[in-house]
């Protein structure tokens, strides 16, 4: 990894693990798309370091913010949102022959349309959501996970729908996230499929990491619940444009 891409890594974690600790997410969105456009390294490589460095920004937040978890949310997700993780990923290794940009499309497309009725209507809902609402948000996020490194929107869009304080929302994101970003990290090493060489200097990216958490978490912007709601609904946006897009531009053609 030369100077330059190295540089390229630690701006983009930074901005990540800033984002991340105020909305509860962002951190793989972020960091894997601005690496797949930089072409910093290889995704799979790259996905492996997101989830170190993820791990290292939970670790940070959850040190304080753990007792702002919604326990009983958390509870509800967490499950399903493992078990389809593991599900998911050991079907993508079984369908890395076949062409899932059709997939990819129909999935982003879902989500832009999500995030587009979230930011027209971003007040919470007046009730919590049932239960079994909370398992299919964790069964789609684990599943998205494991085949696409993307568990996100599934549950941001569920949660920030819901009666919740904006810190708890937060919380439990990072919570679960941290949970799945271990598993899989888990099943990377059990299959051998560990990087090597030169990519573990990404790692480089932990105390700047570390550096911008703690900003986020000192001197969070001065935005309300309302604003940092659009904040979340618009990165919601941007993943969905960012398995959308490079589909779409594979199935008509425009690049290999």
């Amino acid at each position: 990894m030369d100077i330059v891409s190295l540089a390229g890594l630690l701006l983009l974690a930074g901005v990540a693990a800033y984002v991340q600790s105020l909305t509860g997410f962002a951190f793989g969105l972020l960091m894997m798309g601005g690496i797949g456009m930089m072409g910093l390294v290889p995704l799979p490589d790259a996905a492996v370091i997101v989830g170190i460095l993820t791990l290292v920004n939970a670790t940070q937040v959850l040190s304080r913010g753990w007792r702002d978890v919604a326990w009983a949310e958390f509870r509800l997700v967490i499950g399903p949102s493992l078990i389809l993780l593991v599900g998911g990923y050991f079907l993508l290794e079984r369908l890395a022959d076949i062409n899932l940009d059709g997939l990819r499309l129909m999935l982003g497309v879902v989500i832009v349309g999500a995030s587009i009725q979230l930011m027209l209507q971003p007040h919470p809902l007046a009730q919590r959501s049932t239960p079994g609402t909370f398992v299919l948000a964790g069964a789609l996020g684990g599943f998205l996970g494991g085949m696409f490194s993307t568990a996100g929107p599934p549950l941001i869009y569920h949660f920030y729908r819901q009666p919740l304080a904006a810190v708890s929302i937060r919380e439990t994101l990072v919570m679960v996230f941290a949970v799945n970003a271990s598993l899989r990290l888990f099943l990377v090493g059990v299959s051998g499929n560990i990087p090597h060489g030169t990519v573990w200097w990404g790692l480089l990216a932990v105390p700047v990491v570390s550096a911008l958490t703690y900003a986020a978490r000192r001197w969070p912007p001065p935005l309300s619940v309302l604003a940092m709601r659009r904040v979340a609904f618009c990165l919601l946006l941007l993943s969905g444009l960012s398995l959308a897009v490079p589909a779409l531009l594979k199935l008509t053609g425009v690049i290999p």
